[in-house]
């Protein structure tokens, strides 16, 4: 096996999806050059760190999607040659998915436009379904405009023929007074495991954690024509009743030495921590378990026998047995670390 002396901090290639609700708030809060669509439909989804084998035809496309590396001696390999490679020393204790790939996805989705109203299958249906699987995910607002809005759940009382009535009339009027609607700041953070009927509103730039899954039924479409619903699918998996999850916020909140760090959400399948550094903070990074970072603004720099520079924008993984080395903040930044409760311990759940 490859000597683990010879990892470093991994910063991942983003791979682009054109969606007819996308937009360019990856070029204008990110400053990221987009590639165009000869449809003329912005980018909505940037996945930034992916391992899946395959994926569904309406939402990746029906591919594989592997994220590659973009930086150092291993620019080009793919997540999955890194683990078949270096195994344990990229993993530490954490094990794959039942397919063999790495157990998250983390994406930006911009939404230009309404996301259609969805659910992703509920444990029980993906128990009974080989190839629809759970996709419990969270939001973290990077921004948007004001008034912006998320659709959360079904309200109390809403019954699966509520649901079915207003969907026959197929109009916002009948469908989104069913839901409800939580209005959303920069910062917020929204947990919504799988079987949440849920949709994201126009004008809203999120960084998304999700378990590994391209399973998605489309419930409601806002009017919009040429996309396949899934009316019955997503009848089955859809919770009615109390929320399933709850948003773990303001959570814990620790500040030490120019760093505030939020732990957002806590769940069984991932924690997500927001820290806050001031320009010129320092720490020691020993990840021990892999960590992915989503590095949301400001500069910073990683040490080592060759520094390597963190820009707005940039994914990265931290490797469980890369050497010790510290990360700076050259400027004020945000960051979102994303660790894993079974790799401590926890069950996935």
């Amino acid at each position: 096996m490859p000597d683990s002396q010879a990892l470093y901090p991994l910063c991942f290639a983003p791979i682009y999806k054109h969606k007819v609700w996308g937009g360019d708030a990856l070029s204008r809060h990110l400053g990221r050059a987009l590639p165009t669509s000869d449809t003329g439909d912005g980018v909505g989804e940037s996945w930034e760190l992916v391992d899946l084998a395959q994926t569904s035809a309406s939402g990746g496309g029906g591919g594989a999607e592997r994220s590659a590396v973009a930086n150092g001696p291993l620019a080009g390999k793919s997540l999955s040659e890194l683990i078949a490679e270096h195994g344990r020393a990229i993993l530490g204790d954490l094990p794959l998915t039942d397919a063999g790939g790495f157990p998250l996805l983390l994406k930006y989705l911009d939404a230009s436009g309404n996301l259609s109203v969805q659910v992703h299958p509920s444990p029980e249906y993906a128990a009974n379904h080989a190839d629809a699987f759970l996709k419990s995910e969270a939001w973290y607002i990077v921004d948007r405009e004001p008034g912006a809005v998320i659709y959360k759940g079904m309200k109390p009382g809403v019954t699966p023929n509520d649901l079915r009535k207003a969907l026959e009339q197929n109009t916002d009027d009948a469908v989104v007074p069913l839901m409800e609607t939580v209005p959303v700041e920069p910062g917020d953070c929204h947990y919504l495991p799988s079987g949440t009927c849920h949709a994201l509103g126009e004008g809203i730039l999120v960084a998304e954690v999700q378990t590994p899954s391209d399973t998605t039924f489309r419930v409601y479409d806002w009017g919009r024509v040429g996309r396949e619903l899934h009316i019955e699918q997503a009848l089955a998996c859809i919770h009615f009743g109390p929320s399933q999850g709850a948003d773990y916020e303001p959570g814990d909140v620790v500040t030490v030495d120019g760093c505030t760090t939020t732990t957002l959400v806590r769940c069984g399948f991932f924690q997500i921590d927001n820290h806050q550094a001031t320009a010129g903070y320092t720490d020691l990074v020993q990840p021990r378990q892999p960590r992915l970072w989503m590095w949301l603004s400001g500069q910073g720099v990683f040490s080592g026998p060759e520094p390597i520079a963190i820009e707005a924008g940039s994914t990265w993984l931290l490797p469980a047995a890369m050497p010790p080395c510290t990360v700076q903040a050259e400027t004020d930044a945000v960051w979102l670390e994303i660790t894993f409760p079974q790799a401590h311990g926890g069950v996935l759940a």
